[in-house]
């Protein structure tokens, strides 16, 4: 197991830091991703780590901004260490689709493809069996 894993994991209530999909529900520990990687000039300490879904994390890779699909302005991708979840992004209780509410939440939904098919129905029922948070 990744040596970052426990407090990393610990931190974020064993829930992606993006996608906030809960990580009881999957048969394997979610990745300790570097929010800025350190081929980039970001530190390998726990200031830089977040705990990230793989799809999250595949989709992320190595990017730090993205274009905002509402005004086309790039912008920097939602970074759990210095913001709020819940001042970026909501989940519509009735689609369950992630909604982002700024242009960083937007750019974050759209680049990290947080509304595919099989993670709109996934989180469908993870909020009809209450374990996934709406606003």
């Amino acid at each position: 197991m990744n040596s970052r894993y426990p407090t990393a994991a610990q931190r974020a209530g064993h829930r992606c830091e993006y996608c906030r999909a809960p990580e009881a529900i999957f048969n394997f520990p979610f990745e300790v991703e570097h929010i800025v990687p350190t081929g980039r000039g970001g530190a390998d300490d726990v200031s830089n780590w977040a705990l990230s879904c793989r799809a999250c994390n595949l989709h992320k890779g190595a990017r730090l901004v993205a274009a905002d699909p509402q005004t086309g302005a790039v912008v920097s991708l939602f970074n759990p260490r210095e913001q709020r979840w819940e001042d970026h992004f909501r989940c519509d209780p009735n689609t369950a689709e992630l909604v982002g509410i700024t242009r960083i939440g937007r750019a974050t939904v759209a680049c990290l493809q947080m509304n595919r098919p099989a993670q709109s129905e996934a989180r469908r029922q993870w909020v009809q069996l209450r374990i996934y948070p709406t606003l």
